[in-house]
């Protein structure tokens, strides 16, 4: 039995190219999951706000249990039942990991800022003035910006990134959806065994290279390199999209 569901929500749950977004069917899944003592998370790249946001724009009718926000934190919800708390103390030691990290990696953001801003149309993202990360224009130009980093960052092991189509977002390499679900299975006391992840894009990886979850799956319009960690672990790739990929994925978890 599936005892934690933690799907990704961009591009796994919700196509914003599609009517609708999200398949209706997807709902009774999750309620059915939660009538089984299922518990759910949704691990995004978004912010807490903006996944707030995203579920109401998208007209959820069932919240999660979790929300794992910015591809490593972990929040449950308050027990009022109308907002959000930091599960443990995880997002403390997060916070204080990677203020270490861009103190030391100063010399480093510096080189990646004036190679993007001097050789590429990408801009850089900003937050109370220090370079956290960067949207490119296209897949090339993001390759390349990717290859440079890696050169770059080879000297600080620590210095990492989570890539979502052209956006890049820089990060400690201790920190992912992958560690942040591990964090939950355990605040949770629920065992690897019995986590489920699905994603779709190259930050969902880390979830799904099965470290974390034992069933792992993604839909039809996931990118290549999420497909092929999916069928290494053992997982399902689904031949419907966005969210009618999730329900079959669920669904061949029930067979």
């Amino acid at each position: 039995m599936i005892r934690l569901l933690s799907t990704d929500f961009d591009g796994t749950l919700v196509s914003h190219f599609d009517k609708p977004p999200v398949v209706p069917a997807i709902f009774e899944i999750l309620r059915e999951l939660r009538k089984q003592g299922g518990l759910w998370a949704i691990n995004t790249g978004r912010t807490l706000s903006h996944i707030v946001e995203g579920l109401e724009e998208f007209g959820f009718p069932i919240q999660p249990d979790f929300v794992l926000t910015t591809e490593r934190e972990v929040f449950r919800r308050d027990p009022g039942g109308d907002g959000w708390e930091d599960f443990g103390d995880w997002n403390r030691r997060c916070f204080d990991a990677h203020e270490e990290l861009f103190a030391i990696a100063r010399p480093l953001l510096a080189e990646i800022v004036s190679y993007v801003e001097a050789g590429t149309e990408a801009e850089i993202i900003y937050e109370k003035e220090r370079p956290i990360g960067l949207v490119g224009t296209s897949d090339e130009e993001m390759n390349r910006i990717l290859a440079f980093v890696d050169a770059a960052r080879a000297r600080l092991p620590a210095f990492a990134y989570q890539q979502n189509t052209v956006y890049l977002r820089f990060c400690h390499s201790d920190y992912s959806k992958g560690a942040a679900l591990g964090e939950l299975g355990r605040l949770t006391n629920i065992p690897r065994e019995e986590i489920c992840a699905i994603g779709d894009h190259y930050n969902d990886i880390p979830m799904l290279d099965g470290r974390y979850a034992r069933w792992t799956g993604c839909p039809d319009n996931s990118a290549q390199a999420v497909k092929e960690t999916v069928r290494k672990s053992g997982g399902h790739v689904a031949r419907g999209g966005f969210s009618q990929g999730v329900i079959e994925v669920i669904e061949r978890l029930r067979e």
